[in-house]
């Protein structure tokens, strides 16, 4: 790779997807110059609040590992230094890493300005250059190229193959569909409800709408303005949600592991 600038390739692990909320547990940095040289600069990070069970899934870090670890306020420091006046490459930097890191950052009293800096975000080049349709999840499954695409059958019977291929991949030696079962929470894991008004942070729910939204936990709103409650249930939420409001109302809160 040539360079003309310093460009530092940055990765972030996270107790989870909340840039507003949520903590760096682990940096991961790598600075490389024009001249070829290399630098490394990582390191575990205390969020100061529990690691949720399904990031220890997904990235190994336990809630031991980062007891003694330095919180992001005492590295933020660094963390800049480190940075420097450097391009900033990564995965998913535009939409994740780097404005949580901002955030982070204005939490440790510091600033984060990536404004004035070149980002590479490998990202969005993979977006914008390779299909992530059912064609591509056919070649990719199945090495073939699909035939009458767009034709329901087709595509159905495309579909039928690839969930054929993910089982015999990620199916653990299971033959059954519901092998698959397992990979469906992941991408709701962080929210109560289908529809998304409801998100967990820290074993508490949080409202994703209205004057409490990203503010007060329910347990909280449901203490100091149970009449906000009554008007979620009269309004056009769904049962589920308003299934749950009902037993908030009666003292019964949900708990996180219903996320799952």
């Amino acid at each position: 790779m040539k360079l003309t600038k310093t460009l530092v390739v940055l990765d972030l692990e996270t107790t989870g997807t909340w840039i507003e909320k949520d903590r760096i547990i682990e940096i991961a940095m790598v600075k490389l110059t024009p001249e070829g040289t290399r630098e490394v600069y990582a390191s575990k990070v205390n969020p100061c609040m529990p690691i949720p069970a399904v990031v220890t899934e997904l990235t190994g870090i336990k809630n031991e590992d980062v007891q003694s670890a330095p919180t992001f306020a005492s590295i933020g420091g660094k963390v800049l230094e480190f940075i420097g006046e450097a391009d900033v490459g990564g995965f998913s930097l535009e939409r994740f890493d780097l404005p949580l890191l901002s955030r982070e950052m204005t939490d440790a009293g510091l600033k984060f300005d990536s404004s004035n800096r070149t980002i590479y975000d490998a990202q969005k080049v993979y977006h914008l250059h390779e299909r992530r349709d059912l064609f591509a999840a056919y070649a990719f499954y199945c090495h073939q190229e699909l035939k009458d695409a767009h034709s329901a059958l087709a595509d159905a019977e495309a579909s039928l193959s690839i969930l054929e291929e993910q089982i015999k991949r990620y199916g653990k030696g299971e033959e059954a569909i519901e092998a698959l079962k397992e990979f469906n929470y992941k991408t709701t894991m962080e929210f109560y409800d289908s529809d998304r008004k409801f998100r967990w942070w820290n074993g508490e729910l949080y409202m994703m709408f209205g004057k409490y939204a990203r503010k007060e936990s329910l347990r909280v709103v449901a203490q100091k303005d149970p009449n906000y409650l009554q008007w979620i249930l009269d309004k056009d939420f769904s049962d589920e949600v308003k299934l749950m409001i009902q037993e908030v109302m009666n003292g019964r809160h949900p708990k996180a592991e219903q996320c799952k």
